[in-house]
């Protein structure tokens, strides 16, 4: 009988040395993961990492790159036949998540990316967005998805290094669409895996200032980069009609996201690698044409 290999992961935690305790509990998260070989990295986003576990390596970067940017830049740090990340405020509370998550990705090789359900692990209830689907359901049922959130992800290093990486020009906000989008390019499919959890506090992400302003520039690069031409204002307009409708009553709210949406159509968003028509109706047939 041949010994059963053990899988091979490279892990990736951004943090900016903000969250100390939180960085702890994540990087010790990891470490107690059974059944799989680790290469760990921590990267500091404008900080340089100490005080850490010894079997965790340190990448300090001189200045915030992103969130994007500051992932890649790890990714190029760690080995393994599969790449794992994780943001300093998550965690994972099973010691058996990883081999579990690469266990569904042996099984069915048509997924290329897994997103755990994302719990607080105080008890305060998850929001709903955490669900990356339109119709959000049970937290517990998985299914095929187009987005993601981006606190826990794990996919093959191969589907990673085939999409490009995260969207570094975007610093913040729908970098897990596009992802998601250019992991369904390859020809895989990106999952969320309901029966697989990840702890992640409730926070509200228009903490940040830059919130309105960052998620409308980004919606709209995200199309240009990655849409077949005559998708890119289809996109882009059912967007805007959502914003509308979402944000009417805050004045304030929509001004900052028009600014932004201003932006995104007069700033450079980078290397365009539109999707293929074939890609387009794969999605189309698993429930969410490219056009919301």
């Amino acid at each position: 009988m041949e010994p059963v290999e053990i899988p091979t992961v490279g892990v990736v935690v951004l943090t900016q040395g903000t969250r100390p305790d939180d960085l702890e509990r994540g990087l010790l998260s990891i470490l107690a993961q059974q059944g799989v070989a680790l290469d760990v990295v921590c990267v500091g986003n404008g900080w340089q990492p100490t005080g850490l576990p010894a079997a965790v390596k340190t990448l300090g970067l001189p200045e915030n790159l992103g969130i994007p940017a500051g992932r890649n830049r790890g990714v190029g740090q760690v080995s393994g036949e599969y790449i794992f990340f994780l943001d300093d405020d998550a965690s994972i509370p099973d010691p058996g998540f990883l081999s579990a998550a690469i266990g569904q990705l042996r099984a069915d090789p048509t997924i290329g990316l897994i997103q755990p359900q994302v719990v607080d692990p105080s008890g305060t209830t998850s929001p709903r967005r955490w669900i990356p689907r339109i119709r959000k359901g049970e937290a517990g049922h998985a299914s095929n998805v187009f987005s993601v959130w981006e606190g826990a992800v794990l996919l093959p290093r191969a589907v990673f290094d085939a999409t490009g990486g995260w969207a570094e020009p975007f610093f913040y906000a729908h970098e897990g669409i596009e992802l998601a989008w250019r992991v369904w390019n390859t020809g895989k499919r990106a999952w969320y895996a309901g029966d697989l959890v990840a702890n992640h506090p409730v926070i509200q992400p228009t903490r940040h200032s830059y919130y309105y302003r960052l998620n409308a520039r980004n919606r709209v690069w995200l199309a240009r980069r990655n849409l077949p031409a005559p998708f890119v204002p289809l996109y882009v307009g059912s967007w805007t009609a959502i914003q509308l409708l979402r944000w009417w009553r805050h004045p304030a709210a929509l001004s900052a996201w028009f600014g932004g949406w201003r932006e995104g159509w007069r700033s450079d968003p980078g290397e365009r690698k539109p999707m293929s028509w074939r890609t387009v109706w794969r999605m189309t047939r698993a429930g969410r044409p490219p056009i919301v």
